[in-house]
């Protein structure tokens, strides 16, 4: 079985996979960034703005692979 991709159509995807590598890595690179919030810290927030409700936010992405 033999497949036929066009330059231009190879050139995109590869664009495409680069740029989600890149982004994930950004993300992933952020994230590693932030930096921990001592026990003195949170209560300070805590005092502030009030306690996290009890609703957790869930986020997802379907990835095509």
């Amino acid at each position: 079985m033999q497949i036929t991709v066009s330059k231009n159509e190879l050139y995109s995807m590869i664009k495409k996979a680069i740029k989600d590598v890149i982004h994930e890595e950004r993300i992933d690179l952020i994230l590693k960034n932030i930096p921990e919030v001592s026990d003195e810290e949170m209560r300070d927030i805590e005092k502030c703005y009030g306690k996290p409700g009890k609703r957790k936010a869930v986020r997802r992405k379907i990835l095509d692979i």
